[in-house]
């Protein structure tokens, strides 16, 4: 390899969004230095699998009006 080429790589920590933290090894900033999350596995729900609906311009509530009474027979 090249001298020189590469980053230098050092310790640092992660702050989850819970408060939690945990030491690993990066080229991000300084040694020493803190990365504080906004969204994390633990929270995010692609990793979660929990999904919220957000009703953004009505879009839902619109769709739930318009078929509302489709399958339901009695």
């Amino acid at each position: 390899m090249k001298p020189d080429t590469h980053p230098e790589y050092h310790a640092i920590t992660v702050v989850m969004t819970d408060g939690t933290t945990f030491q690993t090894r990066s080229c991000y900033g300084n040694a020493g230095d803190t990365i504080r999350l906004d969204i994390d596995p633990k929270s995010h729900p692609a990793w979660t699998g929990v999904q919220r609906i957000m009703d953004t311009g009505g879009q839902v509530a619109k769709f739930n009006k318009k078929f509302a009474g489709i399958g339901l027979k009695k």
